[in-house]
């Protein structure tokens, strides 16, 4: 599993980067994990808030509950939005991340798997639909290079970029925790460093990208596992 990382670089206060911090072997083994999470709980595409507009993006999850969105509104629920089955697991290499850098005393309750194909995007946007803001966000990364846009806690604020590559680790906590923050695009120039050997594993397909970001979403006093 990987290791407890010593420290990353702070590109704003609470937002913390971990560069390559899953080596190889690590990215290949959450590679297999996510294959067989996706199997078990396939891969939709949710659509925007009254409007019904589809995402760019393919969505699952894995835990107790999970991250969706319809003409509905945003919410988290423990099932799956088309099939009903309830979320799989964590992957267990996620999971190991989250209690190496989250700095938090209870376990995250989602993790959403997001998958990017070249055309895809994610517009500026804050994660505010949990109940515990006390806990942090991570964000890993396989696959194709994505270049991640973060802003301040208001939409309009200045943004800077920073090119979130295979295997990095990204915090997002403390005063950066409702930080505006986005996938501008994937850069298929850049290299990769899981290669093709996503598509040998089954996930993801080459030239694509999946983000895990694993969330708590109730505080620890309402669930009973402090």
């Amino acid at each position: 599993m990987p290791p407890r990382a010593p420290g990353g670089i702070a590109l704003v206060p609470g937002l913390i980067h971990y560069p390559a911090y899953l080596d190889r072997a690590a990215q290949e083994r959450l590679a297999r994990e996510v294959a067989a999470l996706v199997a078990a709980s396939p891969l939709y595409t949710p659509r925007m808030p009254r409007t019904g507009k589809p995402f760019s993006v393919r969505m699952s999850n894995g835990g107790s509950l999970g991250w969706v969105s319809d003409a509905g509104g945003y919410r988290y629920q423990p099932h799956h939005p088309e099939t009903g089955a309830p979320w799989p697991p964590i992957p267990a290499t996620a999971l190991a991340a989250w209690e190496a850098l989250g700095a938090y005393p209870a376990p995250p309750e989602a993790c959403l798997v997001n998958l990017y194909d070249a055309t895809a995007r994610m517009g500026l946007h804050q994660d505010r639909d949990e109940a515990d803001l006390a806990a942090p966000v991570l964000s890993l990364s396989l696959g194709a290079t994505a270049l991640f846009r973060y802003g301040g806690l208001r939409r309009g604020d200045p943004t800077l970029s920073v090119r979130l590559r295979s295997g990095d680790a990204l915090v997002m906590g403390g005063p950066a925790r409702l930080i505006h923050h986005g996938i501008d695009r994937l850069l298929p120039d850049a290299p990769d460093l899981l290669g093709d050997a996503g598509g040998a594993l089954g996930f993801p397909p080459p030239g694509t990208r999946c983000n895990l970001t694993l969330r708590r979403v109730n505080p620890p006093a309402t669930t009973g596992d402090a």
